[in-house]
């Protein structure tokens, strides 16, 4: 985190030895929801406003609360229950909660806690419960500067929803896109980055040149991209926090479609030259670039496996636009899409269960995943011109961008069992998202 670092610590100190045990029981085995099974229905929650001796903290504490109820029920999990049903208040609740209150209005887990100025920064020592048990599932104090409130309220999310589900939470990273303005015919391109569900937007270019295809690295800290400076596409890698900006390599032709290998130490890009788009890595330590693809066919979108093994790419080399998987040294391609329609931007899962993808067939742009040897191919959404997907880093939400039914072009999320389709809300039109790491303290 910029700035001060948030410190989630054990809650020992603040509890008696007697109450850390029940406290730090694990979450009983009715509470965990599985979230890959299509039908599973969300999982109403209470999360209660913060206990605090000060007003301003209270105050504070209210917008924490808001952010962690909407990241809950954003992700499709949860249903929070309206605070204005709640029995038990939140003084009496960080002292000992009252599960029957809970029951009656209908509550399967109950978060709470209290909030206090630590000197120029906040702490929230919080809780969450099991309802059926009456057990704590999480028992954790955190701690940040008061500007870093909202990063705190996502870490808190996290938590809850680690515990609940038992995958890796998701809510505190980062979205860079393309913002867009203007008329089609004169469009102005930037970069623009922002908290993922739309919060802190920002811009991190002024819009003088065109920016396409924007990508984080491994550590959340650097994004690659396609930029045409006096005309001449050139692929950058930007530091996000000095702004510091680097031509990645001046190759003769136009360059496009970079991606960053999952160790950071690679980037594999499509060169176009004499009309071919073929696919190349470029090792960062030492600049030395490989070609990995030799067909008269257009070879492009090149995305790594997890383990940075194998690569995707899309191809028509078979006469129509499909998905190939080849080692990362280029041997072995194999074509995994076989389903008629053109396939397009495969992205690798960060589970490595599923490639992303976009496909158009008959007129209509769809959002789909299938298993990396082709098989279990799902359609996820659709829409006019929907595409471009991105994996969460849990490897259980995409966000993609679509222009549907009369509404600006924008951003849009749903997870990989077809639900909880959602537009991102952005100051202007947005494409091409690209969705961060989990952010590092």
């Amino acid at each position: 985190m910029s700035g001060s670092s948030i410190i989630d610590r054990v809650f020992a100190p603040l509890l008696a030895a007697a109450a850390i045990a029940a406290c730090l029981a694990p979450a009983s085995a009715e509470l965990r929801i599985r979230i890959t099974d299509p039908n599973f229905e969300p999982m109403p929650i209470a999360v209660s406003e913060f206990s605090a001796t000060r007003e301003d903290d209270r105050v504070q504490g209210q917008r924490i609360v808001e952010v962690i109820t909407s990241n809950l029920r954003n992700s499709g999990v949860f249903r929070p229950l309206d605070p204005r049903a709640f029995i038990q208040k939140p003084d009496d609740l960080v002292r000992g909660p009252r599960m029957a209150d809970w029951r009656q209005i209908g509550a399967d887990a109950v978060v709470g806690g209290r909030i206090a100025s630590t000197g120029g920064g906040l702490r929230v020592d919080l809780w969450a419960w099991d309802v059926s048990t009456g057990k704590s599932f999480v028992a954790k104090a955190f701690e940040t500067s008061s500007a870093n409130w909202r990063r705190l309220a996502h870490k808190i999310s996290d938590r809850v929803f680690e515990q609940i589900t038992g995958e890796t939470g998701y809510f505190d990273t980062r979205i860079v896109y393309v913002a867009e303005t203007g008329p089609v015919t004169r469009r102005v391109k930037r970069l623009a980055i922002m908290d993922q569900d739309g919060a802190n937007n920002r811009y991190l270019s002024e819009g003088g040149n065109l920016v396409l295809t924007p990508r984080f690295s491994p550590t959340a800290q650097e994004i690659t991209y396609l930029s045409y400076t006096g005309n001449a596409p050139r692929v950058y890698i930007l530091s996000i926090d000095s702004g510091r900006r680097e031509v990645v390599g001046d190759f003769p032709g136009m360059t496009f479609a970079p991606r960053f290998s999952n160790d950071g130490n690679r980037i594999a890009l499509s060169l176009e030259t004499d009309g071919n788009s073929e696919i190349y890595s470029m090792d960062l330590r030492t600049r030395q670039v490989t070609r990995l693809t030799n067909n008269p066919a257009i070879d492009t979108s090149p995305s790594y496996s997890p383990d940075g093994r194998k690569i995707a790419f899309n191809s028509d080399r078979g006469g129509a636009q499909k998905i190939y998987i080849m080692n990362a040294d280029g041997s072995d391609v194999v074509r995994i899409s076989n389903r008629p329609g053109r396939y397009a931007t495969p992205v690798w899962s960060p589970r490595d269960d599923y490639i992303a993808f976009t496909k158009i067939e008959g007129g209509t742009f769809s959002i789909g995943i299938m298993r990396p040897d082709g098989e279990g191919e799902r359609i996820l959404a659709q829409g006019f011109l929907a595409e471009g997907p991105t994996w969460a880093p849990n490897g259980r939400y995409l966000m993609y961008f679509k222009q549907d039914r009369g509404a600006p072009l924008g951003l849009y999320s749903i997870d990989i069992t077809g639900r909880n389709e959602r537009r991102i809300e952005t100051p202007t039109e947005a494409s091409d998202p690209a969705w961060s790491p989990l952010l590092r303290d």
